[in-house]
Parts: structure tokens; C-alpha cells; sequence
């Protein structure tokens, strides 16, 4: 059942921040605090993949922060993010035979996080005037529950 959460929840986290969910997911896997090992997903796991994925979704974290950066909820970009949800969901849930419905709660969390990321955005911009101080608390609050999230697993 923890594994089912912590899908869901890292699909959370993809809803708010597409690439720093798989991010997470690789340097868990790399670090062994995940095992995906008998899965496709076995590349999370290798020496360089946690390095591009986190250059990947650094450029996500300043690409976010230009006005010109669509809105998460646009086809392409929501997309991007249930795929993303879905992946890590699946490798959270791989050790314990659960891909399947791993990757299931991690499109529900994404649904999630892409919509109520957007949402607590907006207040956070409108509270601030400005979209920068809430973008930058959305990034703090994606990094912290990642890391949360996976390091608190088994």
C-alpha cells in the first residue's frame, strides 16, 4: 500500500514539475532506495541518467520562470506530465510487482498536481502580484516532497 501512495504522490509532483519527478526517480533508483533493476525501467538506474535527467529538469526550472512558458494545462505540456506521471509511478511501485497500478496513481496524482499546482499558483501570484515568488515556492515545494517522498521509502 505504501508503494501505491508514494506513486501517486511522486505523480503529485509530476503534475507540478514534469521533469523533476523523473529526476527524483532516477537518483532513488541510482541510490538504490528503489529498485527497478528487473524492469524496463532499469535505465533510471544507470550512472548517468540522474545527471541528464536533473540538467533536463533544471532548464524546466528556469524555462518555467519566462513569460512565454505555455500553461501546464495545454495539451502538449499536461501530456508530457501524465507520461511522466505514469513512469514514475510504474518505477516507485516495481520492486513490489505493482507497475501497473504504480503507474494508474501516478497519472491520478498528476491530474492532481498539474490542476491544484495550477490553481495554488495563481492565488500565490495574485497574493504576490507577481508570478515569480510563487513559482519559486511551487519549485521548493516539488524538490522538498520528492525528496521526502522517496527517501522516506523503504
Amino acid at each position: 500500500m505504501i508503494a501505491i501512495v508514494a506513486s501517486f504522490l511522486i505523480g503529485v509532483v509530476a503534475g507540478l514539475r514534469a521533469l523533476l519527478a523523473p529526476a527524483a526517480v532516477s537518483w532513488a533508483a541510482y541510490a538504490g532506495r528503489i529498485d527497478v533493476s528487473a524492469t524496463w525501467l532499469a535505465f533510471l538506474s544507470y550512472r548517468f541518467t540522474p545527471w541528464i535527467i536533473s540538467l533536463l529538469a533544471l532548464g524546466e526550472l528556469v524555462a518555467d520562470q519566462l513569460p512565454s512558458t505555455p500553461s501546464r494545462k495545454v495539451p502538449i505540456q499536461f501530456g508530457t506530465r501524465l507520461v511522466m506521471g505514469a513512469v514514475c509511478g510504474a518505477a516507485v511501485a516495481a520492486a513490489q510487482g505493482l507497475m501497473w497500478v504504480g503507474a494508474i496513481a501516478g497519472i491520478v496524482g498528476c491530474v492532481v498536481g498539474t490542476f491544484g499546482g495550477a490553481l495554488a499558483r495563481s492565488r500565490l501570484a495574485a497574493s504576490f502580484g507577481n508570478d515569480h515568488p510563487a513559482a519559486f515556492i511551487e519549485d521548493g515545494v516539488a524538490l522538498i516532497a520528492a525528496v521526502l517522498i522517496l527517501w522516506g521509502l523503504a
